[in-house]
């Protein structure tokens, strides 16, 4: 893992790829209580294809370098993200966001569009499903440090951690060893659970709600790469985000859930490299 300094904390990041490529680089966005390795082996297929990747570990539970006095807010970290492409110099930059992650994403454009030449969104919030049904729910238990680490300890189970009441409903599988990395920062760490809940407390449906009326300003290409077997950001949420930002493509993922990373690395990577080639044709 790479670190780089930015104005809100340092970040830990994992680069994949040759660094002369080519090609456009890619800047994964992860969700709430998971890290970079959710895009592990879709940037290692990206690299086989030549394209250079960045897997940030954002701050949002799962991080182990905590950001005290960070703005934690969704439009604080999406200006995080933003720091993070002006701290390397990235341009022209296929963002990619998942979960949350796609959220965020969605703020970023909202801010400063200017480094980001085009956006491929898998399964995540929009408009004011932010988060959904059950997670809505589950993420009230969440709000504050105390009751965070209270209600995370059945996870240090596997049989609870990759259950409906864990991370189950969000992917096919998962290796044990990587789950129980995400949630092991805010089992342990009271500066992360402090960072995590002050997180959860800023988010509000109403603003992403408000983002959604001008992602249509956005002038690059957009890719919407959604699994079709997800319970919570269903197949129609992802099609009324792909019209809001002007008639996005919108590639279906069968069988795939929330983690398309992980469900569906192979078609993801694809369609990652894709939407970047062609928007070098046309250019």
């Amino acid at each position: 893992m790479e670190m780089i300094d930015l104005p809100h904390g340092t970040v830990s990041y994992r680069a994949a790829g040759p660094e002369d490529s080519a090609s456009p680089p890619v800047v994964f966005v992860h969700g709430f209580l998971v890290d970079g390795s959710l895009w592990s082996g879709v940037a290692d297929l990206l690299a086989a294809k030549g394209v250079r990747s960045y897997a940030p570990q954002w701050p949002l539970g799962s991080h182990r370098v905590p950001v005290p006095g960070a703005d934690q807010s969704p439009r604080g970290v999406a200006r995080q993200i933003l720091a993070f492409l002006e701290a390397l110099d990235l341009t022209d930059v296929t963002l990619v966001g998942n979960d949350t992650g796609g959220a965020l994403c969605q703020y970023a454009v909202d801010t400063d569009a200017s480094r980001i030449g085009r956006l491929v969104l898998t399964n995540c919030d929009a408009f004011d499903t932010f988060p959904p049904f059950p997670f809505n729910v589950i993420f009230q238990l969440l709000k504050e440090p105390r009751r965070l680490r209270f209600n995370l300890q059945p996870m240090r189970l596997r049989a609870f951690r990759h259950s409906p009441l864990g991370f189950g409903l969000l992917a096919r599988g998962f290796d044990p060893a990587q789950s129980r990395a995400w949630i092991e920062p805010a089992l342990t760490d009271a500066a992360v659970r402090t960072d995590a809940a002050r997180f959860l407390q800023a988010v509000d449906p109403r603003e992403l709600n408000d983002v959604s009326t001008r992602l249509g300003a956005f002038r690059g290409p957009v890719r919407l790469v959604w699994g079709t077997a997800d319970r919570a950001f269903k197949p129609a949420l992802g099609r009324r985000l792909a019209a809001a930002f002007g008639g996005a493509e919108f590639v279906e993922i069968p069988g795939a859930r929330t983690f398309v990373p992980l469900d569906a690395p192979q078609a993801l990577a694809d369609q990652i490299a894709g939407i970047a080639a062609s928007s070098k044709e046309q250019a």
